[in-house]
């Protein structure tokens, strides 16, 4: 199975675990119809056993049986309310459930990210050609240029830091750092660094909250490869507006479409289509300052489109 499936949680029942293990076992063989059929053994043993229900949902929509795959997500996400294994998402890729682009949860999240945060930094910048943290400081960089500003802030915020690959990026240009992440490995990753002054375990919409209500003020906020996994950046567009000093700048990368407002994709991603973007950048009351088409990633060898994107604020943060 891949990282985006199952991640094996107890039934409660040993003898329906041990069917579990052993259609995994059966489908790393290669021998899906058999573990098809052990798992829906499985399921009929204990019902509302949602792992197993979702790697049902992932073996029959490997087989091609579409129909069965809706009917076991619809099962997996029936019994596990916050989405721990992502089934709403693999409905929505299927055009079920009916909602074309429904919200990661935060336990899906943080789920995904706790177990990738061990080999993350190797995933992304040697199987993937992860850019995306360079291409963020060329883009800051040229803006400053422009502005005629030199490179330096006394205060960044780096959302969604993940294991800190654009903290280190930023780090010698930023006299204090913090880092703010949903997943509490890829903050041990970050803090095993030493690149950030203060490294927050937390959501990004309740960090920035906590931020405005404290009265925290940034000259510079970043999210690289972070709003792939936001279904709406609007609110938090908005929010980082609220902690932006004067002049302070808005930089962030994500994935993007031909289309209008935001898609999810068949990697379980979201993108952006051009006009949403610049309607969540003016509706926050920021200025756009560029919005560039870049190759932040490969995926399949291929690169992936993507937008870089810089704003600033005029004034100092919003009341």
């Amino acid at each position: 199975m891949s990282d985006t499936g199952p991640l094996f949680v107890s039934s409660g029942d040993l003898i329906a675990d041990r069917r579990y293990n052993a259609a995994i076992e059966l489908a790393s063989r290669g021998d899906f119809i058999a573990a098809a059929d052990l798992l829906a053994q499985t399921v009929e043993l204990t019902p509302n056993f949602a792992t197993a229900w979702f790697a049902l949902g992932a073996i029959r929509d490997r087989l091609g049986d579409r129909a069965g795959a809706v009917a076991a997500f619809e099962r997996a996400s029936g019994a596990d309310p916050a989405d721990y294994h992502g089934a709403r998402l693999q409905l929505a890729r299927l055009g079920a459930g009916g909602d074309a682009a429904p919200a990661m949860t935060e336990t899906y999240v943080r789920r995904l990210f706790d177990q990738y945060a061990h080999r993350y930094d190797a995933a992304l910048t040697e199987a993937l050609s992860y850019r995306g943290p360079a291409i963020l400081r060329d883009a800051v960089q040229a803006a400053m240029d422009v502005a005629g500003r030199p490179m330096h802030f006394a205060s960044a915020l780096d959302l969604g830091c993940g294991t800190g690959l654009a903290g280190a990026e930023f780090r010698p240009f930023v006299a204090s750092l913090i880092g703010v992440d949903l997943s509490p490995a890829m903050v041990a990753k970050a803090a095993s660094k030493g690149l950030y002054d203060r490294l927050v375990t937390a959501d990004v919409a309740g960090f920035l909250a906590d931020e405005t209500a404290a009265g925290a003020e940034y000259q510079l906020v970043i999210a690289a490869d972070v709003f792939v996994y936001v279904n709406d950046i609007a609110p938090i567009v908005a929010a980082v507006r609220r902690v932006l000093a004067a002049q302070g700048m808005l930089a962030f990368t994500v994935e993007t479409h031909a289309g209008a407002g935001v898609k999810l994709l068949p990697t379980l991603r979201y993108a952006y289509g051009e006009a949403y973007l610049r309607r969540a950048i003016a509706d926050a009351g920021l200025t756009l300052l560029d919005l560039s088409a870049a190759a932040i990633r490969t995926e399949k060898n291929l690169p992936v489109d993507g937008l870089v994107v810089v704003a600033i604020s005029a004034s100092g943060a919003a009341t």
